[in-house]
């Protein structure tokens, strides 16, 4: 059942057809107009999950390089989070940043002095143009993540993405999946969940049997906005919770690696301005999506994405399964555990935000290709992760309805 749910324009639609270059002459109107934040960030405390994680001196215990190659790799987006220098390629001793990109001229230069790289590109289409570059991170607007990994998958290289994989479109994400499976090309989506302490010894004691089939399992991820954070285009004002739902759905997913094969989401209206339908080009009425979703293991899971709730924030679940749970620590019937900390990460790259997940998100790309394997958040994962909210957010809208997810596997 593929069912066309597209809401946000589409790159040759009506509000995207405009060069985007030509937007930014008038982007302090469009801001204005949706009534974002007129001043920067960057004098005010790091946006939430951006916080770095204290550093660990045995971080880097046990590591062997497996290669003495240098992958090159080129960088694209430096936003208002400024995600293309946050993950720390420009440290793995595994990488050379050839080349770097961004739209705005000063974000371009800033992301080529963080990331020490001396060649810069006005723009990703002219950024994959350089034969010299083997892979390319996308870390530019929400939106533009399916079409921009399509361009770079078709250039032949591999890529990485923030998330979400799509963002509102089912079609975008069939698109995408036939773009990986055609180019033989790594594809990795950046989920920072999945690289959570908690998470990884999840899926350690998971794939040890030590859980057995998940019977039911919660994911939540609180981002409190009354105002929204500032965003190219305005992307994120008023977007709908449920389209940004990877954070929460990898603590079912991303511990079993299955999917999510229909939903039934509530939404909630908001109080906050911005999440009000009027207010924001989505239409979108709800600052909280709660989605129930039958899993591919047969298991029930809880997932809430929430805009509107002041209160404890971040990324967080728990899971329980046939033989063992894990809330905070693993209780269960199997008796020997598996090592579950994290892999060791290379000298001198950093753990950085979202839960100490960053360095560890860059190091696994970049050993998925030096080793010739599939990342742990490859085509298949990314999409089912994401795609799950999409629909959940058709249901909300639908009042609750029953849906069937489309479904993505290798």
């Amino acid at each position: 059942m593929k069912q066309q749910l597209t809401y946000w324009p589409a790159p040759d639609g009506p509000v995207l057809s405009h060069s985007r270059r030509a937007f930014l002459q008038t982007i302090g109107l469009g801001a204005a107009a949706l009534g974002l934040p007129a001043a920067g960030r960057s004098a005010e405390a790091p946006i939430q999950g951006f916080e770095q994680a204290p550093d660990d001196a045995g971080a880097s215990k046990g590591w062997e390089p497996v290669s003495d190659r240098k992958l090159r790799v080129g960088i694209v987006g430096y936003g208002v989070c400024k995600f293309g220098a946050a993950f720390g390629f420009q440290d793995h001793p595994n990488v050379e940043v050839v080349a770097v990109s961004d739209l705005i001229p000063e974000r371009c230069a800033g992301l080529a002095k963080a990331c020490r790289c001396g060649k810069t590109y006005p723009s990703l289409e002219e950024l994959v143009r350089d034969d010299r570059i083997e892979a390319v991170f996308v870390a530019t607007d929400a939106p533009q993540h399916a079409k921009h990994c399509i361009e770079v998958l078709r250039r032949g290289k591999h890529v990485a993405s923030a998330v979400p994989a799509v963002f509102g479109s089912l079609e975008d994400a069939d698109k995408l999946f036939e773009a990986v499976r055609a180019s033989g090309r790594t594809y990795m989506m950046f989920e920072t969940s999945c690289f959570h302490e908690d998470l990884h010894a999840m899926r350690q004691i998971y794939r040890a049997g030590g859980l057995g089939k998940l019977v039911y399992s919660e994911g939540e991820y609180y981002h409190y906005m009354p105002e929204p954070i500032d965003s190219y285009q305005g992307w994120r004002v008023g977007l709908p919770p449920q389209w940004y739902p990877t954070h929460s759905d990898a603590y079912c997913l991303g511990v079993n690696g299955g999917s999510f094969t229909e939903v039934s989401c509530q939404g909630m209206p908001s109080i906050v301005p911005h999440l009000r339908p009027e207010n924001n080009a989505y239409r979108n009425p709800f600052g909280t999506e709660i989605a129930l979703f039958r899993t591919s293991e047969g298991g029930m899971s809880r997932m809430a994405v929430s805009w509107d709730t002041p209160g404890a924030s971040g990324e967080m679940g728990r899971v329980r399964g046939q033989r063992g749970s894990y809330y905070g620590q693993f209780e269960g019937i199997h008796k020997e555990l598996p090592a579950t900390r994290r892999p060791p990460l290379p000298p001198g790259v950093g753990a950085g935000g979202h839960g100490g997940s960053h360095g560890y998100l860059a190091n696994e790309f970049v050993l998925s290709i030096l080793q010739n394997r599939r990342p742990l958040v490859d085509i298949a994962l990314a999409l089912n992760m994401t795609v799950a909210g999409i629909v959940a957010h058709q249901s909300a809208l639908r009042d609750g309805e029953r849906l069937k997810i489309p479904q993505y596997a290798l």
